[in-house]
């Protein structure tokens, strides 16, 4: 029987729930980044407005060929003399990279239950994804999911010259919208270090309804590369928030003119200084209050983070200004000025009792310790000395492929960096403890191996590429890479990493260094040599990791080269061994020797040499030679494609790679 409070409650529930779905859109996050993982979001706003059709705006950064507003058009299916009209430019002129352009979208329509405008894109090389059409070329404004849905080719048979249809985002506004004077809708591109009030000033839009239209609350974040709609009520423009107004003139003080005569002279002079005096007076006023502001504000301990503020992808990014690392002096104080409340600052205290005062039996392996924080396991890093370069570097990136910085402590000159825990340990030890016991506790299969490499290449084509600054790693080997509980990898240990040159340094933004520190089997020939430094190194590393996880192996094996006393030892590079395998004859077999026997031949033959012809690419002695990190990500992620459909009850024999 359904009472009268029954009834009021439904009709309470049901018009709750019609204004949720049919008044605003869900932000998309980070959905768009797993292209395997399909979610309504990722299709599109829903087609929920007034109108199924409208005339809306989409936000582009110029980059490269798509810099002027014809080749901006082309790529958008938008009018090149609309665009430069809007953005007060010329149908010819090249436009600075990356400046916001703002784009008209005049049908934006209903395409089943989602919104999209439409456009098409000629695949031009053989390298290009669905991922990174949506990602890079268009810059996040559509979702690999809905290329995927709306394209009828296989994700991994993409050939070049093939026509792929591309549904941009784009939305009508709903009717509470109009109510509201809203006119039109926003597709803005979130960047780096933009929050929701930023982006409110950028195009006068109040903060309270661009989180209202994205279904954002106070304690959201959004993420870089991902679209936010902004509701306008008039034509976009964007508004310059670099430069204030200019205060109001001063009240003019009308002085009689004077007669020229030596009394009226003489005061007029007076008066002069009088004003004079005065104007000086209130400049070191006005410079003592600004000094004292700039004291108090950099003086008082970190304020949380602002409602609505962006972090950069994967997990989060927002970036500090920059630093001379190379000169910081590690104190609480300075490396507090450093951090924002993202990451904690601990009690020492606290640290001594969530690893038992540092007990030997919660030692990890060398300074890393395992502690309970809260109920949490957390590794916690001793630091001697300077810390200041790898705090700032985690604070800055976030990336599922990188460790993530929870906190730091300073006591009596030491460093302590509390990290997430990672379970499974290093890559290194799950590799090579087969040496030193007969039984391995953990076998990683052919799968496993190749998520690994890919995780590692996809941190690593963030750090070079996607990072701000851009960073090269310095120090990438097997025991870097921690595999958690599903044997997904982490990069770790940033002490040695240093930000990435930029063209006008030099070079491709080659760097020199005197001090040469790495590990050896590791270390690319030209940092050795000459103390270059490129993001190169980091390939090469790389390179040498791939061949590990391919032969179980280590970077360098050590023999004793007279059988007897130790004195004479030979050590032997793996990544010399490659080229032995891949070239002259019989490299089927050569290779099936050459990978771990712990895969028991459970592996397809085919995409193992895929691999070891990347490593060996890798490896390159020429630093010119090898492929950048995007290309590594790009290869690797078709391999694992790959790998993910193969069956291990296929028959090896068939392979018609070799």
């Amino acid at each position: 029987m359904i009472t009268p409070n029954t009834f009021l409650f439904m009709f309470i529930y049901v018009g709750t729930f019609f204004q949720i779905t049919y008044s605003q859109q869900r932000y998309l996050a980070n959905k768009q980044l797993a292209c395997e993982r399909f979610d309504n979001t990722t299709n599109g706003s829903l087609c929920n407005g007034v109108q199924t059709s409208c005339l809306s705006y989409v936000t582009f950064r110029a980059q490269p060929p798509y810099d002027s507003a014809p080749y901006i058009g082309a790529l958008l299916n938008s009018e090149a003399s609309m665009i430069a009209q809007l953005n007060n430019i010329t149908d010819v002129e090249k436009i600075p990279t990356n400046r916001l352009i703002i784009v008209p979208v005049t049908n934006c329509s209903c395409s089943g239950q989602f919104y999209q405008h439409n456009s098409t894109y000629d695949l031009k090389y053989s390298t290009e994804t669905y991922f990174s059409l949506a990602n890079n070329t268009y810059q996040g404004l559509t979702t690999c999911q809905s290329l995927i849905n709306q394209n009828p080719y296989d994700a991994r048979k993409l050939v070049v010259g093939t026509q792929l249809s591309i549904p941009l985002r784009c939305a009508c506004p709903t009717r509470n919208q109009t109510d509201n004077g809203v006119k039109y809708l926003l597709s803005y591109l979130v960047t780096w270090r933009d929050s929701i009030s930023a982006i409110g000033e950028k195009f006068g839009v109040d903060e309270e309804s661009i989180k209202s239209a994205n279904l954002l609350s106070d304690n959201d974040l959004i993420f870089p590369f991902t679209p936010v709609l902004v509701p306008l009520k008039a034509q976009p423009r964007l508004i310059s928030i670099a430069r204030k107004p200019p205060p109001p003139p001063s009240p003019t003080i009308n002085v009689p003119t004077p007669t020229v005569n030596s009394s009226n002279s003489s005061s007029s002079k007076t008066k002069i200084w009088l004003f004079i005096g005065i104007g000086v007076g209130s400049v070191l006023l006005l410079a003592l209050l600004g000094f004292f502001l700039w004291f108090v504000c950099y003086r008082r301990p970190s304020q949380p983070v602002s409602q609505g503020k962006m972090v950069p992808v994967s997990s989060d990014y927002t970036s500090a200004p920059e630093r001379n690392y190379e000169s910081s002096v590690v104190t609480a104080e300075n490396v507090r000025l450093i951090m924002d409340s993202v990451v904690k600052v601990y009690n020492f205290e606290d640290l001594q009792k969530a690893t038992g005062y540092f007990s030997e039996d919660k030692r990890i392996s060398g300074s890393v310790y395992l502690g309970v924080i809260k109920g949490d396991n957390a590794a916690i890093k001793r630091v001697k000395g300077d810390a200041v370069n790898e705090i700032n570097i985690l604070k800055q990136i976030s990336h599922s492929s990188v460790v993530r910085l929870s906190g730091y402590c300073m006591h009596e000159g030491n460093a302590y960096l509390v990290y997430e825990f990672v379970e499974n340990g290093s890559l290194s030890d799950l590799l090579h403890e087969s040496e030193s016991c007969e039984t391995p506790t953990v076998r990683l299969e052919w799968k496993q191996r190749v998520q690994i490499a890919y995780d590692v290449a996809d941190g690593l084509n963030y750090l070079h590429n996607y990072a701000n600054p851009p960073y090269i790693h310095k120090n990438l080997k097997s025991s870097n890479i921690l595999l958690n509980g599903g044997f997904r990898a982490k990069i770790i240990n940033f002490g040695m990493a240093r930000t990435a040159g930029s063209e006008e340094e030099g070079e491709k933004g080659l760097q020199l260094t005197r001090h040469v520190v790495g590990t050896q089997g590791y270390m690319a020939p030209e940092y050795m040599k000459d103390g270059v430094v490129t993001p190169k190194m980091d390939v090469f590393a790389f390179g040498v990791v791939m061949l590990e996880l391919l032969s179980g192996k280590e970077a360098v094996t050590f023999s004793d080269a007279n059988g007897n006393d130790g004195k004479n030892v030979n050590a032997e590079l793996l990544l010399l061994s490659i080229n032995q395998v891949l070239e002259g004859e019989n490299v089927r077999e050569k290779l099936k020797i050459f990978i771990d026997p712990s895969l028991r031949g459970e592996y397809p033959l085919d995409l193992a040499f895929s691999v070891a012809q990347l490593a060996k690419n890798c490896v390159a002695k020429d630093l010119n030679s090898r492929p950048s990190m995007f290309d590594v990500f790009i290869s690797l992620s078709k391999i694992l494609s790959s790998s993910l459909d193969w069956d291990p009850s296929d028959e090896l024999e068939t392979s018609t790679i070799l």
